[in-house]
């Protein structure tokens, strides 16, 4: 097993460019087999959850080629229907696959996606929105089948505005009969490019940033050639580390519009921020301020992926915090490991409370989860003393590189085989 080990009290500062949109690329990666041509995808992140969307797109019987921070699908050749058990366990993120392989093929078999243990994370209404658009689905132990002989557009109303079951609605009724309306969308920037994307290779859609998305069914696309939007829980994550140690950054590469609610509450804990063009600097304050609300919710507001950065530099904050998470039951089970450290925070059901305390002492600390894991880097960061990080493959399922980009940030980091 693979460790971090960090030694606390050096500052995040200097200069970096966010790569592609993690969020973004693995649902788009999905779409190529829905053009049934090649497709290039550029500005790609080189995290293990594209590795394996690769792997799973190689087994339907796509060719893919690799370059640097490029992806070239080929998925003239499909021949598969089916997602492995394996390949389902290593990442939710293949259930993106459910509205591709519908739109291409008419058919899909897959199982419960795996990925972050954060809370349920059902698909119900993945499924709800593709039986809107004619799937019949069965389900027998954890192996879901759908199958539709001919995809037709609907209406289809969305109790909650859920990324995921956006993304396969969007992607099931690009090739589908007629018109589909789809209601309650979420708005996140990752579903307008993925929007742009299929426009790019000859689809009719309108709407996405919007609650109302509008997909004219098409009876074929084209390849297409689409660069992939910046990461921007990536760039909140290295603004909160700069912000946590007391340092100076500038991230390049960014769409400071889709990080409107980070911006705002970094300003709040007293940190100076900038924003030119594509870059967003930040300048830490010598004491941070508590923050008396932060709850998060579905694009525009705060976002549940960087509610634990955001909890884990308040640990250190000058007053008490309240942090409410209303999308992942979860999401706090990583404080655990802080109060290891010296966190002062009470959890009560969805609710945290973070008091700032003067010090925290490194130590040996276990990641369960992407965010939460990249948080207890945070930690170390801000820590006297050693920390090792454990489950580090969490980490690096959403963050390239991440040790090296630390470590090139000022960080004093390894990384070993424990």
């Amino acid at each position: 097993m693979e460790s971090y080990h960090i030694r606390g009290g050096n500052k995040i500062s200097g200069e970096y460019s966010v790569k592609g949109a993690k969020n973004a690329a693995l649902p788009i990666l999905a779409a190529t087999i829905l053009s049934g041509a090649e497709c290039q995808l550029s500005n790609i992140p080189q995290i293990t959850d594209v590795c394996s969307m690769k792997k799973i797109l190689n087994e339907l019987g796509c060719k893919i080629d690799t370059g640097d921070e490029t992806i070239t699908v080929d998925s003239r050749e499909l021949v598969a229907d089916t997602i492995s058990l394996k390949r389902m366990r290593e990442m939710r993120s293949s259930v993106f696959l459910l509205g591709a392989l519908l739109g291409r093929c008419g058919s899909a078999v897959i199982s419960q996606p795996g990925g972050c243990n954060i809370g349920s994370r059902p698909i119900d209404l993945h499924l709800y929105a593709l039986r809107k658009l004619g799937v019949e689905i069965t389900e027998e132990d954890d192996v879901i089948t759908c199958k539709a002989n001919k995809l037709r557009g609907a209406v289809i109303d969305l109790s909650f505005p859920s990324v995921g079951a956006t993304e396969n609605a969007i992607m099931a009724a690009v090739t589908a009969e007629g018109h589909t309306e789809l209601n309650n969308c979420a708005m996140e920037p990752e579903i307008c490019d993925l929007q742009d994307f299929l426009n790019s290779c000859g689809a009719d859609i309108n709407g996405a940033g919007t609650k109302t998305i509008h997909i004219n069914g098409c009876s074929s696309l084209h390849g297409g050639n689409h660069r992939i939007i910046p990461d921007r829980i990536e760039c909140g994550t290295y603004l909160v580390a700069a912000a946590a140690t007391g340092g100076e950054i500038t991230i390049n590469n960014v769409k400071s519009q889709h990080l409107k609610s980070i911006l705002e509450k970094l300003i709040e804990t007293g940190c100076e921020v900038g924003v030119k063009r594509d870059k967003i600097y930040l300048k830490a304050c010598s004491k941070l301020n508590a923050l008396d609300r932060i709850i998060t919710g579905p694009y525009p507001e705060f976002p549940t992926d960087l509610q634990s950065p955001f909890l884990t530099m308040l640990t250190l904050a000058e007053g008490k915090s309240y942090v409410e998470e209303t999308i992942f039951e979860n999401r706090f089970a990583f404080t655990n490991e802080l109060r290891k450290m010296g966190a002062d925070i009470q959890v009560e059901n969805n609710r945290a409370f973070v008091t700032g305390v003067g010090t925290l002492q490194g130590c040996r600390v276990a990641a369960t989860d992407l965010r939460g894991g990249a948080s207890l880097a945070i930690a170390g960061l801000m820590a006297q003393g050693e920390t090792i990080i454990e489950g580090v493959e969490h980490i690096e399922r959403g963050y390239a590189d991440f040790s090296q980009t630390l470590k090139s940030l000022g960080a004093d980091i390894r990384k070993t085989n424990d």
